[in-house]
């Protein structure tokens, strides 16, 4: 890029932010050199645009060592225009009476912040951090003509605001969206691909976060991992399921700080792909569960409800059958624990034959929480455990379980499952 008789040089995967968008979204892993170019591309545009007004923004600034102002003023000594800016105490001074500032989203409200409404740039800094909240007041702020809001981040989760808004169903027009990672920075140091080949060899379930840009697992070990669920997540209900299941894992105690009683509904599709259609979870008495799972059932049109027989099966029969009394019930015994139960279908969104319609946040949270010893988050996941039901009544080839029997009761079927 060429201004003002100013060049600066960018890795080629990072070339799509020269043009103008309103929305530039880098994400990766570490070494990607994602801060330098857009600390770069900040002083290109100060020098470019007399009066050039720039805000570098995170969500929580303790102080300015916290922020990109060292970075920037690197970039303005290496260019050699040292001359044309001044770094004061808490501002860079830009050409023409501009500034860029840095500023804390979480210091702000709705009103503190109008007070940048005539910026040029906003530059979101460690972005998988903003929460929803601070995303919301920032857009609407920068709203001078021909503005721009830039995001750089390492993914954390799909649950990040950030990641939702930039990588989820819907992202923004008039936006460049790119992953960027060290394999993309030809001026990739030595040094760091030290410290790379280190954690690749001491944790390597970590690596590909750290350096590939993938999403962080809620614990180390989970069996559930946060990219797979994210890559094959769907917009749209397929048309044509073949059938479908609200399944319930209820919580021993109604009391107001017990667990809550895990409602998923979930359908399987004639290509044998499963998906989750809904999560419907909540606390409550065994009348507010059961019909919360029975709305569900006939909001979907379900074809039954999946219950734990050896958790209080009878109980559970009785709740549901006293507010429908033919409705359909699956009955399953569990023999094995939570996490071992998980294992097969774990393995079944590794090889995409798993789709979330939409974001379940709270559920996708318990599922990284699970791992090869067992539930690392507090309390127990129903939700979780209802999912791992509804997979299992939906796909049984794919999940190893005793023979299929009839019950006495009608419309109602039961098996043994490890």
């Amino acid at each position: 890029m060429k201004s003002s008789n100013l060049k600066i040089q960018v890795a080629e995967a990072f070339e799509p932010f020269l043009a103008p968008a309103r929305y530039k979204a880098a994400f990766g892993g570490r070494g990607s050199s994602k801060s330098h170019s857009f600390a770069a591309l900040m002083v290109a545009y100060a020098v470019r645009k007399q009066g050039f007004r720039g805000l570098c923004v995170r969500e929580v600034q303790k102080s300015l060592k916290d922020s990109a102002k060292r970075l920037i003023e690197d970039k303005i000594r290496d260019f050699g225009v040292g001359s044309m800016f001044n770094p004061i105490t808490s501002e860079i001074k830009t050409p023409g009476n501009g500034v860029v500032a840095f500023v804390g989203m979480q210091d702000h409200t709705a009103d503190s912040i109008k007070s940048y409404e005539g910026f040029d740039v906003a530059w979101v800094e460690e972005a998988q951090t903003m929460s929803s909240r601070s995303l919301e007041l920032l857009r609407p702020t920068i709203r001078a003509p021909g503005s721009e809001l830039w995001f750089s981040w390492n993914p954390r989760s799909a649950d990040d605001p950030v990641d939702r808004f930039f990588r989820g169903l819907t992202p923004p027009n008039n936006s460049i969206i790119r992953k960027i990672n060290y394999t993309d920075n030809p001026w990739f140091p030595d040094e760091l691909e030290n410290e790379r080949q280190h954690d690749i060899r001491t944790s390597p379930e970590r690596a590909a976060h750290i350096w590939l840009g993938e999403y962080e697992p809620m614990v180390v070990g989970a069996i559930w991992n946060r990219q797979n669920i994210h890559s094959y997540r769907r917009s749209e209900i397929p048309p044509d399921l073949e059938r479908i299941v609200v399944a319930v894992d209820h919580a021993i105690s109604a009391e107001e700080h017990s667990d809550e009683h895990g409602i998923i509904c979930a359908g399987r599709s004639p290509d044998k792909r499963a998906y989750v259609l809904e999560d419907a979870t909540m606390k409550g008495t065994p009348r507010q569960w059961a019909e919360r799972a029975i709305a569900t059932y006939d909001r979907f049109d379900a074809d039954a409800i999946v219950v734990e027989r050896n958790q209080g099966g009878d109980l559970i029969r009785h709740t549901l059958r006293t507010i429908r009394p033919n409705i359909p019930i699956v009955e399953v015994v569990a023999t094995k624990g939570k996490h071992v139960r998980a294992e097969p279908i774990a393995s079944m969104y590794g090889i995409g034959q798993v789709s979330h319609v939409g974001t379940f946040e709270r559920l996708e949270n318990e599922m990284c929480q699970m791992t090869a010893a067992g539930f690392e988050g507090s309390g127990s996941p129903n939700r979780c455990d209802a999912l791992v039901w509804a997979i299992t009544e939906l796909m049984p080839q794919m999940v190893r379980h005793g023979k299929r029997r009839e019950t006495q009761v009608e419309n109602c079927a039961s098996y043994d499952a490890f």
